[in-house]
């Protein structure tokens, strides 16, 4: 149970984080899951609820018991650490406006992991899938759709979440699209003519009418598309094709950036393209090309080979 304090400083935090640092609402949902939580334990932890002076007397100690409370409900370390993260950033918000030494909270270090490099499907693989996903689709207009959507990731690089928020009022498709990413931060992406024929294609076939503010994308029985949909039809191709099961939505993404990056694109062009806050999550992609050069030194090049005994 939270004190009414406490859930109102949260409250605060995370009006501030939405208001002055542009958080979407998925973040903003896990920031309030994820302190909401570490309260909620504090207080059975602790044996009081956690009001402001409480939470100001939290120890290193009281910090360790909370982690590993954590990891024995089976969270990952990587997932520990976005919750830490979000703990640190409430502290340090409230220390600032309370008055209180935030150091046992701050000082905590975060869970090492090893951070995984995105998998994206080969250039044909990728073809092979949207191809797929259509013929496997129960209805003709739900195979357009789930077309439409992909070449959407695969295409223009968009995120699931991105090209879902798309209404009626963007189609057809223009030849610059604004989009509105992570952060409710704006980007102009290029549309290729057959993203725009694949759009619309599927509207040709929707059997609804749609208003200019409807989500573009529709479901089969008639509400808005949700990503796991598209996950799921995604699944199922995969399985048809042996695909690992990293051949996701957003692997389709991964896979537009690799494929820039392997024919000559920058590196700040791509960011510009996919939305990118920061330039090294876009240098992630170097890591993957980087990784398949190395795969093929190491197979082809005579001074890699074991000698012959």
């Amino acid at each position: 149970m939270i004190s009414p304090a406490a859930r109102d400083a949260l409250q605060r935090w995370l009006d501030s984080q939405r208001a002055l640092k542009g958080a979407s609402e998925n973040t903003i949902n896990a920031y309030s899951s994820d302190v909401g939580d570490f309260l909620a334990f504090m207080t059975a932890h602790t044996g009081e609820p956690q009001g402001l002076s409480a939470i100001a007397r939290l120890s290193v100690r009281d910090m360790r018991s909370w982690m590993a409370a954590t990891r024995a409900n089976d969270v990952g370390a990587r997932s520990l650490a976005r919750k830490l993260s979000a703990v640190k950033s409430f502290y340090r918000w409230l220390a600032e406006r309370e008055g209180f030494d935030p150091t046992a909270v701050l000082s905590t270090r975060s869970p090492k992991f090893t951070k995984k490099l995105p998998r994206p499907l080969a250039p044909d693989a990728a073809s092979v899938m949207i191809e797929t996903v259509e013929t496997n689709a129960r209805e003709d207009w739900i195979g357009a759709r789930d077309t439409a959507v992909l070449t959407l990731l695969y295409g223009c690089g968009l995120r699931i979440s991105e090209a879902l928020s798309l209404t009626r009022a963007d189609a057809p498709l223009p030849e610059m699209l604004r989009i509105r990413g992570k952060g409710d931060k704006d980007r102009m992406v290029p549309v290729l003519p057959v993203a725009r024929d694949a759009v619309d294609r599927y509207l040709a076939a929707l059997p609804l009418e749609l208003r200019p503010h409807d989500p573009l994308f529709r479901g089969a029985r008639g509400g808005p598309l949700s990503a796991r949909m598209v996950q799921r039809a995604m699944a199922s191709a995969r399985a048809q094709l042996g695909l690992p099961a990293s051949a996701t939505p957003h692997a389709m993404r991964h896979s537009f950036a690799t494929h820039l990056l392997n024919a000559g694109g920058d590196l700040r062009t791509i960011q510009e393209l996919l939305g990118h806050a920061s330039l090294s999550t876009t240098q992630t992609y170097t890591a993957v090309d980087l990784s398949r050069i190395l795969e093929v030194y190491d197979q082809t090049h005579p001074k890699a080979k074991a000698p012959e005994t």
